[in-house]
């Protein structure tokens, strides 16, 4: 059964990243420089902590964040943690576009949600945390 738990989540998460994409595309976006975006809503991270937080190679979150940089959505700034591992820190306009497709999120979530109703949600979420704990991932992730 866990083998059709994975084929399952591996066919949805193609389709979140594709609805990602949808989502993000009206600010200039895509599902990958929004979760960049999402990472850093509340506090500077360094690409190694954005990396880890989403489970991700830290090369690819780098050339991201070089790209939001490039854009003017990310500036990079001294980190008191560490002299190498500089903290990628949303800008005014990054701020504004995670606000943007953040809006547009909500609304796509409450429809899609309000059709599989709450009671499979909350069953989907206990299942998946206990899978999660079981794989190692005690925080539960991002």
């Amino acid at each position: 059964m866990l083998s059709k738990l994975v084929v399952t989540l591996f066919r949805t998460e193609g389709l979140l990243s594709a609805a990602g994409d949808g989502l993000a595309a009206p600010a200039g976006q895509t599902a990958a420089r929004w979760r960049v975006l999402a990472a850093i809503s509340t506090e500077g991270r360094s690409v190694s902590e954005i990396a880890r937080a989403w489970s991700f190679a830290r090369q690819s979150v780098q050339r991201v964040a070089d790209a939001l940089e490039a854009d003017g959505l990310v500036t990079y700034e001294e980190n008191p943690q560490h002299r190498r591992a500089k903290l990628v820190v949303l800008t005014e306009a990054g701020r504004s576009a995670l606000a943007d497709i953040e809006a547009r999120q909500r609304e796509w979530a409450d429809a899609v949600g309000r059709r599989v109703g709450l009671a499979v949600l909350e069953a989907t979420v206990q299942g998946l945390a206990t899978l999660l704990i079981e794989l190692g991932d005690e925080g539960g992730g991002r």
